[in-house]
């Protein structure tokens, strides 16, 4: 166990040996190591001027409770004890009171889903004869295709596209590798991007690998293609509360009502466990009861 204070400096060494050692053990992406410094930082500021081997489930318990104070939401305050907790396992056991710290129960809610025809009415506005909007009609058809996180989309570089085998491979979360399948749309709208925008987007302009590059020649960051995406489906008129993973959302609840198995939707989104993916089959029974209500004599009917 370390003597090392708790300090509020910037770059504590007790979160950067743990975030080193973290991210050689488990695999952890850039953005999963961001958040864990950020959290980290919160909870050892939190206990200030505390040694490290005074804090243990009452100081956990007293900083969870002042998240609760703030306002913060289950998710959040949960995936901060995850880090907290790992944290204290490693730089000193931790003690079984510690491990079994419980966050609060997470209400099951299902995640905005596009339908069919508000994707086709999003991907209907950009003007192929434009430049840019051809880029970006080349990013929306490959969200929708291949059910990408940002993070992924924003990583893709050019070697990665071989439009003759019709799929593409990505690198998600954990460094896990994965190819999907590009469908014919999205081919098209690519290829366009490539043979008469790309070129004009990174002409005179320092050369970036990255296979959507924006009016400056290089890679987009999140919050960059966030902000294109978010300005279509405002554009759309859809009034729904959407998210950075909108479209993967709707990419896996559409296969799933297509009749795709689970398995299948499992793989192609690259989640690691088949209990993430089930998610989406809750979202397939919502849809099959709102056709049933729709279309059967016996169930929404009046029975007086």
């Amino acid at each position: 166990m370390s003597n090392v204070p708790v300090t509020a400096q910037k770059d504590n060494p007790l979160i950067e040996i743990f975030l080193r050692a973290a991210a050689v053990e488990e695999g952890l992406s850039a953005n999963t190591i961001d958040a864990y410094r950020r959290d980290l930082r919160g909870f050892l500021t939190f206990h200030k001027d505390r040694p490290l081997e005074k804090i243990g489930k009452n100081q956990v318990n007293r900083y969870l409770g002042a998240l609760f104070s703030y306002g913060l939401n289950p998710t959040t305050i949960n995936r901060r004890l995850s880090a907290i907790k790992k944290f204290l396992r490693f730089h000193s056991g931790g003690s079984k009171a510690i491990i079994d710290i419980k966050g609060p129960k997470l209400s099951r809610r299902l995640p905005v889903v596009l339908s069919v025809g508000e994707v086709q009415k999003i991907l209907a506005i950009p003007d192929k004869d434009d430049i840019r909007q051809r880029r970006d009609l080349a990013i929306l058809e490959t969200l929708y295709a291949t059910g990408m996180r940002i993070s992924e989309i924003i990583g893709l570089e050019l070697a990665v596209y071989v439009p003759e085998i019709a799929y593409m491979m990505v690198t998600g979360k954990g460094n896990r590798e994965r190819l999907v399948p590009l469908g014919r749309f999205a081919l098209v709208a690519i290829d366009s991007y490539l043979k008469s925008s790309r070129p004009l987007l990174a002409e005179n302009k320092a050369l970036s690998n990255s296979l959507f590059i924006t009016r400056r020649g290089q890679g987009f960051s999140r919050s960059g293609m966030w902000k294109l995406i978010h300005g279509y489906i405002a554009k759309a008129g859809i009034g729904k509360k959407v998210t950075p993973h909108t479209f993967r959302h709707s990419f896996a609840t559409h296969l799933l009502e297509g009749g795709a198995d689970l398995r299948v939707v499992q793989e192609l989104l690259g989640h690691a466990s088949i209990n993430t993916t089930q998610i989406y089959t809750h979202l397939d029974r919502e849809y099959l009861l709102e056709i049933h209500r729709q279309y059967h004599p016996r169930s929404a009917g009046e029975t007086g």
